[in-house]
């Protein structure tokens, strides 16, 4: 059984361990809202560029762009983004599983695999895995700059662009609240333009129902029309737009990935802070219930010399 003087010292080390997930904690909830601030202002301009990108691709059918081409390569790559830093519960392990199970699925078609590390969390593991990754990038800090991320994500897309892969999957986690994470394994190439249709529709008519309430409250009802100027030419615009709108889904995939990051710590935090207070508590009951032992034993001792001596 442990002596007083060890269960003090315990004590001591788990409140020690309480404040420092308490400053933790209150961390990643400053952290938080300003990644979740960050995050919610791409998200205009990826719903943008993914709109002109839509009415572009329908205004000249006779063109399609290579990233909205089919290919039959016999490799696909994936882009797995992830935390630089630990300490956030199971963010990471959840978007690995979704790697691995797409892993098995791509090795029971026979198909080989390059990938993109974005963090150094998801780097490790796809090294461990044997997964080949042919560029990453980590250390991206608390405010990511694009200008760090083209380089790594541009041997994929410079990749498929050129025949050489069947597909790029893109890996991360959504930001739903603070209390929720979703882990998402979307295809990013090739480029579905069913899909980006019925996404623009969708976001339109939000818009849209937004502008008809903003101008009935000024007394008419307004209305947007489609109609492009290209300068030198729209395969040059075409070419361009696409690629900043495949850089736009991944910045915003790594601004989401924050803001979950950030969630994921603060919940893990204020968990093992929780904690923490729990063994304290139980750990005090026992060095209660330790000294009460020690005293009566001493007091029996006393009692049975005096009752020695007495006799």
């Amino acid at each position: 059984m442990a002596t007083g003087k060890e269960i003090r010292s315990k004590i001591q080390n788990l409140e020690s361990t309480r404040k420092i997930t308490k400053a933790m904690e209150m961390i990643s909830v400053s952290k938080m809202r300003k990644a979740q601030d960050r995050m919610q202002a791409a998200r205009p301009y990826a719903d943008k560029v993914r709109s002109i990108a839509t009415h572009l691709g329908q205004a000249n059918p006779e063109y399609v762009h290579p990233f909205m081409k089919t290919n039959e390569a016999p490799r696909v790559g994936f882009i797995v983004v992830s935390t630089d830093k630990g300490l956030c519960g199971g963010l990471n392990a959840a978007i690995f599983r979704a790697v691995i199970q797409k892993m098995r699925g791509c090795q029971a078609e026979g198909l080989a695999m390059d990938a993109v590390a974005i963090g150094h969390k998801g780097f490790g593991f796809l090294k461990r895995v044997g997964l080949p990754v042919v560029a990453h990038v980590t250390h991206l800090g608390d405010r990511p700059q694009l200008d760090k991320l083209i380089g790594p994500v541009k041997v994929l897309l410079d990749a498929y662009a050129r025949g050489e892969l069947r597909a790029i999957h893109l890996f991360y986690t959504r930001f739903v609240n603070r209390m929720k994470q979703e882990v998402v394994g979307e295809l990013l190439l090739p480029l579905s333009s069913t899909a980006m249709r019925e996404q623009v529709a969708m976001r339109e008519q939000v818009a849209i129902h937004e502008q008809v309430q903003a101008a009935e409250s000024n007394g008419g009802v307004g209305h947007k029309t489609w109609d492009y100027l290209y300068e030198p030419d729209a395969k040059t615009v075409i070419d361009e737009l696409l690629i900043r709108y495949v850089e736009a889904l991944v910045f915003q995939a790594i601004a989401e990935n924050m803001a979950s990051e950030q969630a994921a710590r603060m919940v893990a935090m204020k968990a093992a802070t929780d904690n923490a207070g729990h063994v304290i508590d139980d750990l005090k009951l026992v060095y209660n219930k330790t000294r009460q032992a020690a005293i009566t034993k001493e007091l029996s001792e006393i009692v049975s010399g005096a009752a020695a001596i007495a006799v």
